[in-house]
């Protein structure tokens, strides 16, 4: 079809439109425009604006038509936005083309030229049809948005689930049955919306949509190769889902909204089509299962196009009641079984709470307690009471950690190990818990006791609440590292059962408070430990300099978040802070009047951090001086598809491991030497601000922070990730590999 043609069918097709709408009353009333494709907004994450789109059903929205810019290049510039791939179809007048069904959002990155403006004034245009009776395009519709940097989001937590007046009886229930949404239920194909793409030839993405209350069960689903023979699925990756209990099935995991699942295939060297036959099952909330669906998808491996069919009537037919379940992920049971790698997975959890006690994260908080080891030398009992408090702290603190991670998690959220130091408030306060021990241990103030107090005073050592408090704080300070097989555990804890989660999170604790409790408990061991004398006062006193230390790194990761005003903010409310407790020091048991100027000196040291709390981000951009590439997905396929190899680091300024591994490897001249002579690109994705598009790739990875160390052959193909911990031999050999034809 000529250019010239297409453009005349397209104007007639556009002057069409004005009477379709008429047309159509008789039919079914079309949606307006900005309800078929509704936008919402969250500006509330200043340097990134996300835009959301809630698509009706039977409505699609184009990718290609989607354009974004700034109402003032001036003002604000815009980056690449970042689109989740679409359904590829072939259009009878646009040709190849990706749309999009249910929810989407684009995530776009900005800089702007005044860090003191408060608005972002955007033109979002976009275009979609309507693909059953009336089939209809719309024409071009461009918003004109003006958003609050920093305000509230206006995106909806969830779609809300459409009336059907027949799907109850569709489904087998009485036609006035309604359930627990005051909705009745819709049919399948709309509460269970399904998609087939392809990733690359041995890849295939399966995509679930759910309206609100609607979810899919896991163990109910099944994909298998229906033809050709030597073709074969390989284990599905599933993400982390929601636990729920079923009074069928019992204990098992669901998915509400979205659902991606990544489904290899193996032998498909010699093929051109497969055929995927896909079986799933799910429910609405508080009302009634749907049977077994089933879908045939057909894969162009050539063209790298899926399309979706309905199961054939035999194949239908031969649907038993309930689809077998398919292997869960590695590590479970089917049926929601105590998992098949618990004991492997407590062991790794203990050896990982071990190593962190190696981890330069940690050493700071445990010279403190390092103190009151050595000061219980000459009582056992003493000794033992220390080391239990104090394991007691850290099984705490690792429980409620984890447990609000993982709970958060299993809300939907991709949340991560770590990710509480991406808040300034959360590092301004460790500023301030820093500075306060690191006084304590100079002398001008105490916490719970005596801790040195040598002499005739040596008997009186820390109390209960003293140990328990440090057990807290390595814990808190602890949390930013991801010590060597810390990581498979963490991640089995986060797909695993509630219960099981609990116990994972109490082995690493335990291992992290086993070299006390092993000083505690065992007499030889503590008799190694020097004897306590005088000298301890002094080792005390130096101690306190690695947690200023400490306080000075938190200030820098600050100062990368949020500037060097944050960084003025919290040092002034920590010299308030100081003087509060110098004053304290001075004046226990001291009149009112003390007391009182004491809270007010507090007072302003806490109205500076939340002052921090509300400071926006930086807009300036930093050069990498290391050589390496700025992450985003666009950039990453376009290396790949040029055949390039790829060395992706997701990092982050608090995260100590992989400042560890920079000063080790990754910012040596061999290393810089050995990309050259790979000729591999070095992309690096900084994690230490929120970041929605990082956190999808450490989710895609199943990795629960950061660092995280992904190697992209030459020759295509998936990639590799590499130990928390790197060596130059480790990463030359993997580089080399990756760099083979």
């Amino acid at each position: 079809m000529s250019v010239m043609r297409r453009a005349l069918i397209l104007v007639a097709g556009l002057g069409l439109f004005a009477v379709l709408p008429a047309v159509a009353q008789d039919d079914q009333e079309l949606l307006p425009v900005t309800q078929a494709f509704l936008l919402t907004t969250d500006a509330s994450q200043p340097g990134t604006v996300k835009l959301h789109w809630r698509i009706a059903p039977d409505y699609y929205l184009y990718r290609g038509r989607i354009k974004i810019t700034a109402a003032d290049p001036a003002a604000v510039k815009l980056g690449e936005p970042s689109l989740p791939n679409g359904l590829k179809e072939h259009d009878e007048y646009l040709g190849d083309v990706e749309i999009y069904h249910g929810d989407i959002q684009a995530s776009v990155p900005y800089t702007l030229a005044d860090a003191s403006t408060k608005t972002l004034a955007l033109n979002v245009q976009y275009q979609g049809c309507h693909e059953v009776e009336p089939k209809i395009c719309y024409p071009p519709n461009t918003e004109h948005l003006t958003l609050a940097i920093g305000g509230p989001s206006t995106i909806p937590a969830a779609a809300p689930a459409t009336p059907a007046s027949n799907a109850a009886a569709l489904l087998g229930a009485p036609a006035g049955a309604t359930s627990g949404t005051d909705a009745q239920p819709l049919p399948a194909e709309q509460a269970f919306r399904f998609e087939a793409l392809v990733k690359d030839r041995g890849n295939l993405l399966l995509r679930w949509t759910m309206p609100k209350d609607y979810y899919l069960y896991r163990d109910k689903t099944q994909v298998t190769v229906a033809s050709p023979a030597g073709v074969s699925v390989g284990e599905p990756e599933w993400p982390s889902g929601t636990a729920h209990h079923d009074e069928h099935f019992g204990d098992t995991i669901v998915y509400f909204d979205q659902v991606e699942l990544p489904v290899p295939l193996e032998g498909t060297a010699k093929a051109s089509t497969v055929a995927i036959d896909v079986a799933y099952q799910g429910c609405l909330e508080n009302g009634i299962c749907y049977p077994v669906m089933k879908r045939l998808v057909s894969v162009d491996l050539a063209a790298g196009t899926a399309s979706v069919g309905a199961a054939s009537e035999e194949q239908q037919a031969a649907a038993p009641a309930e689809v077998a379940p398919t292997p869960p992920p590695p590590g479970m049971k089917p049926g929601g079984d105590a998992p098949v790698g618990f004991i492997a997975a407590i062991g790794l959890a203990l050896l990982g709470g071990l190593v962190l006690n190696l981890m330069p994260c940690v050493l700071p908080v445990l010279s403190l307690k390092a103190v009151t080891v050595l000061e219980s030398g000459e009582s056992h009992a003493a000794a033992r009471r220390h080391a239990l408090w104090y394991t007691a702290g850290v099984l705490v603190a690792f429980a409620v950690l984890g447990l609000i991670i993982v709970g958060i998690r299993a809300a939907g959220h991709g949340v991560q190990w770590g990710a509480q130091f991406q808040q300034p408030l959360a590092i301004g306060l460790l500023v301030y818990v820093m500075l306060a021990v690191g006084l304590s241990m100079s002398g001008v103030f105490e916490i719970g006791g005596s801790l040195g107090n040598v002499g005739s005073g040596l008997a009186a050592r820390s109390g209960p609440s003293g140990d328990f408090f440090t057990g807290v704080l390595a814990v808190v300070v602890a949390s930013p590292c991801t010590a060597p097989f810390m990581g498979s555990a963490i991640a089995f804890a986060f797909a695993a059962p509630l219960a099981v989660a609990f116990l994972i999170f109490l082995a690493l604790g335990l291992g992290l408070a086993l070299p006390f409790l092993l000083i505690g408990f065992v007499p030889a061991i503590a008799r190694l430990l020097p004897r306590p004398g005088r000298w301890m006062e002094t080792l005390k006193q130096a101690l306190a300099f690695p947690m200023y230390l400490t306080a000075v790194w938190l200030l820098w990761v600050l100062t990368k978040q949020r500037g060097a005003d944050a960084t003025a903010l919290v040092l002034a409310g920590g010299v308030l802070l100081a003087m509060a407790l110098w004053w304290y020091g001075r004046n226990r048991g001291g009149r009112a009047l003390s007391w009182a100027f004491t809270a007010v000196l507090a007072i302003g040291a806490a109205a500076a951090l939340w002052t921090v709390h509300g400071l926006p981000a930086p807009s300036t951009v930093n050069v990498a001086s290391d050589g390496s590439v700025p992450y985003s997905p666009e950039k990453l396929a376009e290396l790949r598809g040029a055949g390039t190899p790829v060395l992706v680091d997701m990092t982050a300024d608090w995260c100590i491991t992989c400042k560890a591994n920079e000063h080790a490897v990754l910012d040596t001249d061999a290393f810089r030497t050995l990309l050259k002579r790979t000729g591999t690109v070095y992309m690096k994705g900084d994690w230490t601000d929120v970041n929605a598009t990082i956190a999808a790739f450490l989710e895609q990875y199943h990795s629960v922070g950061v660092p995280l160390y992904v190697v992209y052959p030459k020759g295509g193909g998936e990639g590799t990730k590499l130990s928390t911990v790197l060596t130059y031999d480790g990463v030359e050999k993997a580089l080399e590999a990756a760099a083979r034809p």
